[in-house]
């Protein structure tokens, strides 16, 4: 029988054409291969030598003023900074904090009234938790501005209803104003103005000097000595 024919094994080497298919780099492709080195070359020269323009930017309006209007008195200023936290924990105007704190107390930590309210914001005894100090000015900002908060809400808002209920309680809001208390139409009628002078930034309010004459003098003598101002 005549004999098998050895099979013949060939090793490719890297200098043989690989067959169809196979994805070898054919002279097809040589030159665009050379077109895209050529011109990743030029762009990346490009980039190193073209200047990077700044991107515009839109500005934007200046941020509000968080300080108080120099309406009030150097006892209300003397708390300007406390003030500004206390409205911010609150989300409140810092101007209504300050009017609030110039009608209750001119400033003076340790004030109290025949009603038994107390400190900077003449908070009564049943709006204190049994471990408090009433008289702390940061618990006492706490308690007194959750207040002026809800009367605020209550009233839609509505700042001349918010004194309203700070002072006379929050169910004053729902009833006519002339059927509120004497006292609150009386802090409404100051409060309401002053407030409105220093939401306008100016440096005087003829409300406030109205107020400081006629009920202010001694509460606020008091707070001057109290603060040890000069």
């Amino acid at each position: 029988m005549p004999r098998a024919r050895p099979t013949r094994i060939y090793r490719q080497t890297a200098a043989a054409p690989h067959e169809q298919g196979s994805g070898c780099l054919s002279g097809f492709t040589v030159v665009p291969l050379a077109v895209i080195a050529i011109s990743v070359i030029l762009a990346s020269f490009a980039w190193k030598t073209t200047p990077i323009l700044p991107t515009s930017v839109e500005e934007s309006p200046p941020a509000a003023s968080t300080g108080i209007a120099p309406i009030f008195r150097i006892e209300i200023q003397y708390w300007a900074d406390s003030i500004s936290k206390w409205a911010a924990a609150s989300q409140l105007d810092p101007n209504l904090v300050a009017t609030v704190m110039q009608i209750e107390s001119c400033g003076d930590p340790r004030a109290i009234s025949s009603a038994g309210a107390m400190g900077l914001f003449q908070v009564m005894p049943f709006h204190f938790y049994a471990v408090d100090n009433p008289y702390d000015p940061e618990t006492n900002a706490a308690r007194g501005l959750a207040y002026l908060s809800k009367s605020l809400a209550t009233g839609g808002g509505d700042a001349r209803l918010a004194m309203a209920g700070y002072n006379g309680g929050i169910g004053v809001i729902g009833r006519a104003e002339w059927n509120w208390p004497a006292q609150t139409k009386r802090y409404v009628q100051y409060g309401a103005p002053i407030y409105e002078d220093a939401k306008n930034g100016i440096d005087s309010s003829a409300a406030l000097n109205q107020w400081y004459e006629n009920y202010g003098v001694s509460l606020c003598r008091q707070a001057h000595l109290r603060l040890g101002l000069p």
